[in-house]
Formats: C-alpha cells, structure tokens, sequence
C-alpha cells in the first residue's frame, strides 16, 4: 500500500502563486516607470521657472510681446524668437504635408510590391540623417541653388508681394522652413504610410464597387477612414519643427527682427539659445534665455495640446486606422 505524498512545490497551484507574484513586481516597475515621466516633467519646468526667475520678475508678459535684443543693456525681449519659430515651423508643414501625403498615398496604393519596400526604407532612412548634416548640406548645396534659381524665381514672379522683395541674401527664414521641410518629411510620411497601410481593405473595395477609380477610392475612402492618424503625423512633425535646433541656426540667418520678406534672415528660440548660452556673461541675459527655454517649452506643451484636442474632434464617434495616435 502506498503512502499519499504531500504536494510538492512544483504543482499548478505554487506556479500560479509565482506568476502572480511576478507579475504584481512587474506592474510596480512599469507604475514607477510612468511616474518617473511626470516627475522629471516637473523638475524640467522647475528648473525653467528658477533659472528664468530674474527675467520674468523684470520683464513679466512685456518679454512675449517686445523685440529688443541688447545683452550691453540688458534688454531682452522674444516676439522675433517666437514669431521666427512659428513661421518657420509653418512654412515647413505648408511645404512638407501634400508632398509627405503624396508619397505615403503612392507607397501604399499605387507603388508595385517591388519597389515599396525600397522606398519606404529610404524614407525612414532620411530620418536618421543628423541634424548637423542637414545644415551642411544646405549651405553649401540647397542654399547656393535656392538663391541663383528659386529665389530668383520667386521674386521675379511674386515680386509684386511684401512676402517676396527685398535683397536675396541666401541665409533666410524661407531657406530655414525649407531645410525644416526637408528634415520632417520623413516622420510625417512615415506615420501616414502605416496609418494608411492599417486601413481594413473593404474600404478600398467598397469604393470601387461603386466605381470609383483607384485615386478616387484612395482620396474618398482610405484617406478620410485615417484622417485622425494623419493629423498626428502631422503633428508629430510640427513638434520636430518648433524643436530643431542646429540646422535652423546655420541657415536662417540669425538676425533679431521681424521682417515680412521671407528673404531676409530671422531668428528662432532654440537658434538663439544654442548660440548665446555659452557666451551669456550676465545673469539676466542667462535668465533671458532660460525665458525663452520655458516659453519654447509651453509652445509646444499648448500645440500638442490643441493637436490631442483636434484628433479626438477629427475621430470623435468614428472608428479610424488611426485611433492609437
């Protein structure tokens, strides 16, 4: 007669008991993980607030809304910061979105199999290109062809516009929204060729069953079934517009004022303080520049808020190939 053994620690029961326990250890990683996110988020803006602490007590709002610039007098004011960053990152979205458009709507609808992969390989290839590299380039390639042909061209044609006159001088703010288009196309097409690619095929289908021509099935179905997706993308690549730093600075010119030709030189947040924060000798230029690392900061904070709010209006009741953006 054999004697019953007691259950070892091996059985179903005591494995169960292991898992749950691993996995109460690794949800408190992944929650120290994600509170780790708004605390450093928190400590970015305190330590914003306090090195800008003597500008914002000297100069309040007045900073956001006045242009002089003068590091001998120590006074310092952002609207040309601002208003270069804002209109360099929206000359780059009025260039880059149809183009980025265009080529993920070619990749995904219309490109033979053979080629997709390679050109879709190529384009998130472009996103790995440094900055740097892009601001050589176009110094000595983009900049030279822009001021002998299109510049030319443009103040030729349109000449009669405020936007276009005055001297061509090569380094300018549409030269800066153009390498700025150049340097975002990548993440924009990217986004919107997978969003487009997640598009369920019965859209497609759908619309050609009502005979509709492969363009018309792509722009009335499949763009519209993905618009929340595509927005983000777009989004996503305004972020790296407002944020860019080195390739800006070598071709927009660096000069302090507001100006309406889009040929002459401009300046931008992230330019002016990555040219000026090693050289700052007084404390309230540093502050000053601090001041305009925490209005840089809330730009984008405000722009990706409008951006949340903009996709969930786009997709509100609606199902979209873009949801989890």
């Amino acid at each position: 007669m054999t004697v019953p053994t007691a259950p070892s620690a091996s059985t179903p029961a005591a494995a169960l008991q292991g898992a749950a326990a691993g996995d109460r250890i690794f949800r408190a990683l992944l929650t120290l993980a994600a509170l780790a996110i708004p605390v450093l988020l928190g400590f970015l803006v305190y330590e914003l607030v306090q090195g800008s602490e003597l500008a914002i007590q000297r100069y309040g709002f007045r900073f956001l809304t006045t242009s002089t610039w003068d590091p001998v007098t120590d006074e310092f004011g952002a609207l040309p910061l601002i208003f270069g960053t804002l209109l360099s990152s929206f000359l780059a979205l009025l260039i880059a979105v149809p183009l980025s458009l265009g080529v993920a709507i070619f990749i995904t609808e219309f490109a033979p199999s053979a080629i997709r992969r390679p050109i879709a390989f190529i384009v998130e290839l472009l996103a790995a290109i440094p900055s740097v590299v892009y601001g050589l380039w176009g110094i000595f390639v983009l900049i030279p062809f822009l001021r002998t042909t299109v510049f030319t061209f443009l103040k030729g044609t349109f000449g009669f516009l405020p936007f276009f006159q005055g001297p061509v001088y090569g380094q300018s703010m549409l030269a800066a929204g153009i390498i700025l288009a150049i340097m975002v196309m990548p993440y924009i097409m990217s986004v919107t060729r997978e969003v487009l690619a997640v598009v369920p095929a019965s859209q497609r289908e759908a619309a050609m069953a009502l005979g509709a021509t492969r363009w018309e099935a792509a722009w009335t179905a499949v763009v519209p079934y993905a618009r929340s997706g595509i927005v983000g993308a777009v989004i996503l690549g305004l972020g790296r517009a407002l944020g860019e730093t080195m390739a800006v600075t070598m071709l927009i010119g660096n000069r302090h004022e507001i100006a309406a030709s889009l040929f002459a030189p401009g300046y931008t947040m992230a330019a002016a303080i990555a040219n000026e924060f090693s050289e700052a000798s007084t404390d309230m230029h540093l502050a000053a520049l601090s001041y305009v690392a925490l209005v840089l900061f809330g730009v984008t904070v405000i722009v990706n808020a409008l951006a949340r709010v903009l996709i969930w209006r786009v997709s509100k009741g609606r199902q979209s190939g873009g949801a989890g953006l």
